[in-house]
């Protein structure tokens, strides 16, 4: 631990850029304040080498500017749920995780600024995100093979949140100053935001942001639970029970406050980038109750308060010759949540600290040649205390060394990148959980090489084949006790191996004249998938599920579309499509459960003068493939309406914005959320937003 709080102390006093950041002056306005819809095939995406989007062999999303201030909600599953491929976790409005093209928790990787969200939210699905979407910038979702640039938790794709604590660029203006006010009637939430960056002189910027949300008990569209328990509630011999059978409106439990302030100081000129950010995060929500249906058994309702304090920093280079930089970026994090009882008493705490250090050198561009090859180092602790420990005390080392080679030759770009890992897990002996003290290595090797073609203009098809490997996580080892977010006695298994894929991802892209299209299909085999397995049994009141791991398969497509339309009535018209699905199958268990049903989504939009808006329809079909001790889950359609006004635009901008959400009420579940039967999405919601640049 030592090594790691000198490294993060030398980044934080130095410190190197973001892998997916696009640079974004820090004197510009926020993208949030954009009106523009960006026509992302030009985008430059840092993926270990600059590039547009469309030059990308995996799959990219961008969600920044309008687009970004419209989707803004709470956490960061529910703002990124409509993003091609993308769901959620949905444990309640606060507690949602992403999930990409199926997969989720420890296999995908969430990341600000290039490092990792050094919290415990991969664990278990009501441990919420540390990242707070008011702070966003930009969001970059990646799949292929760049993400081994990121680790093996990135096996799933990587998630990006790009804010600007730590200034790239000297503001032109004495002040520049981002302010943000919102307001939704579903759970009557209320938020606040407000970034300042300062021009101190000599190339010295001086950043301040802070950020505020507090909201109620969420309004649904109709019943709490789902229509199969709905029929077991009615028919219980127990009053009580049969009264759940009626609950409707409000999520008991599902209150939420948070808050944010974090300062930074960067030195930008010159090609050099240096500087380093401190950021307090704070919140307190109710995880929504899982309702019982066995009369004499009571229901948990509690309430998690989370405490972060997490340093950053970087550092950037030019260098000249075979090297264009160098790049230092650094984080480490203190963590803290308590499990808070209805009584108020303490039930459970869980602590984790550690960081991440990443070391890169980016080669100039020779010939159509570049890349990125690097030093990866993370450190984490974990320790539980309380009634509901299920871990022993663990700690987790981990070394990667990676390399990502790309060849542009006429239409042809050609890219290779090769990652080894070796990470140690270890853990404690507890007398509490008769576990005895465990450690385990593992050298991990994934690699991925791919093309792409421009085979007529504006037409673009690529062909990436993948090899990767995830160490165990230190839940799938060494779990042995209760865990109530997950409502299950979970059983670790310490011998469990490396799990492995081998994947192949086609893609179509078309980006000249009024027409976009995205095309993408991909086919994923696993061996020693690890997975969590019901065995039966019931141990303390609960289900025992225990970690094993077999074959197991997924695929599926993306598909987008967007078209500019005549002119019509004095409005700019555009039409946009998208459709994903992912279907997945563990041998010898049936369906992976949690896995995302096919889902369509269309939207039409108009801009006159200085307003704009949309109207978006969104269909989920029923998912009736499901795994064991799984309930299938109803198709929904969700209508949205959003209007905004411009009144100012420019450095100086001012937006007003009007969105209808789920303007029928209607009851939505997702299947990707172990909540589904308890705890549907927000009914009717109008949001109030008014967000200002200066």
């Amino acid at each position: 631990m030592r090594r790691l709080l000198a490294s993060c102390a030398l980044a934080a006093m130095i410190v190197s850029g973001p892998a997916l950041a696009q640079d974004q002056p820090a004197g510009q306005p926020r993208p949030g304040h954009d009106r523009d819809r960006h026509d992302h095939e030009t985008d430059i995406v840092v993926t270990g080498i600059r590039k547009p989007v469309g030059d990308a062999l995996g799959g990219v999303s961008i969600l920044d500017g309008a687009d970004l201030a419209q989707q803004l909600r709470p956490s960061i599953g529910e703002t990124l749920a409509k993003q091609p491929g993308v769901s959620a976790t949905s444990f309640g409005p606060t507690a949602s995780r992403p999930i990409l093209r199926g997969l989720g928790g420890d296999r995908i990787r969430l990341l600000t600024d290039g490092i990792g969200s050094l919290d415990l939210s991969s664990s278990s699905a009501d441990h919420a995100v540390a990242i707070n979407p008011l702070t966003a910038e930009r969001i970059e979702i990646l799949r292929g093979p760049a993400a081994l640039l990121f680790g093996s938790s990135a096996i799933g794709g990587v998630i990006n949140v790009i804010d600007r604590r730590i200034p790239r660029h000297e503001p032109e203006a004495p002040l520049h100053a981002d302010a943000m006010l919102g307001y939704a009637s579903a759970a009557n939430e209320r938020s606040a935001n407000l970034a300042v960056d300062v021009p101190l002189g000599s190339g010295f910027v001086l950043h301040g942001d802070g950020n505020w949300s507090k909201s109620g008990k969420l309004e649904t569209g109709g019943h709490l639970l789902s229509r199969p328990l709905r029929e077991i509630a009615a028919a219980s011999p127990d009053s009580e029970i049969r009264e759940l059978a009626e609950l409707k409106g409000k999520l008991p439990n599902s209150a939420a406050e948070a808050d944010e302030i974090s300062g930074g100081l960067a030195y930008a000129r010159d090609g050099i980038n240096a500087g380093f950010a401190i950021t307090r995060h704070t919140a307190t929500y109710g995880v929504p109750i899982r309702f019982s249906l066995e009369p004499g058994v009571e229901a948990e309702a509690p309430t998690i308060d989370l405490r972060q304090t997490r340093y950053d920093g970087r550092i950037e280079v030019p260098v000249g010759g075979f090297l264009e930089s160098v790049k230092l970026r650094g984080g480490y994090s203190r963590y803290r949540h308590d499990e808070i009882e209805e009584d108020g008493e303490i039930g459970t705490s869980f602590f984790t600290r550690g960081g991440e250090l990443r070391a890169e050198a980016v080669q100039a561009d020779r010939n159509g040649w570049g890349g990125t090859s690097g030093l990866q180092y993370v450190e984490k602790s974990v320790r539980i205390d309380g009634e509901e420990k299920f871990l022993p005390d663990s700690r987790l080392r981990q070394t990667g060394l990676f390399t990502l080679q790309s060849l542009a030759s006429g239409p042809w770009r050609f890219e290779a990148g090769l990652r080894y890992e070796h990470s140690k897990l270890t853990a404690d002996a507890d007398e509490a959980l008769a576990s005895p003290a465990y450690s385990r290595s593992f050298d991990s090797w994934s690699a991925s090489v791919g093309a792409l073609l421009e085979f007529s203009p504006g037409w673009k098809a690529g062909l990436n084949l993948a090899r990767s490997a995830r160490a165990p996580a230190i839940d799938e080892l060494f779990a042995s006790g209760p865990h109530a977010g997950t409502q299950a006695f979970e059983i670790g298994d310490p011998n469990l191996d490396s799990e492995k894929s081998i994947g192949l991802e086609a893609t179509l892209r078309h980006s000249s004249g009024p027409l976009n299209l995205t095309l993408s299909g991909f086919y994923s085999r696993f061996t020693d998938f690890i997975y969590l397995a019901p065995t039966g049994e019931v141990e303390d009141e609960l289900p025992v599920y225990e970690y094993r791991q077999g074959r197991s398969r997924y695929y599926g497509f993306e598909a987008e579309l967007e078209a500019r339309l005549p002119q019509a009535f004095g409005i700019e018209w555009r039409l946009g499509a998208q459709a994903d699905m992912v279907r997945a199958t563990i041998r010898d268990y049936g369906p992976a459960p949690q896995t995302p049903p096919f889902r369509l989504l269309g939207r039409l939009q108009g801009a006159t003068g200085p307003f704009d808006g949309a109207i978006e329809v969104e269909h989920a079909f029923r998912q009736s493939r499901t795994g064991p001790n799984e309930t299938p889950t109803s198709a929904y359609t969700l209508v949205n309406a959003s209007l905004e006004w411009h009144p100012i635009t420019g450095d100086h901008a001012l937006t007003l914005g009007l969105s209808a959400n789920n303007l029928f009420d209607v009851v939505a579940r997702r299947h990707a959320s172990l909540l589904k039967d308890y705890a549907p999405l927000a009914g009717r919601d109008i949001r109030l937003t008014l967000s200002a640049a200066y």
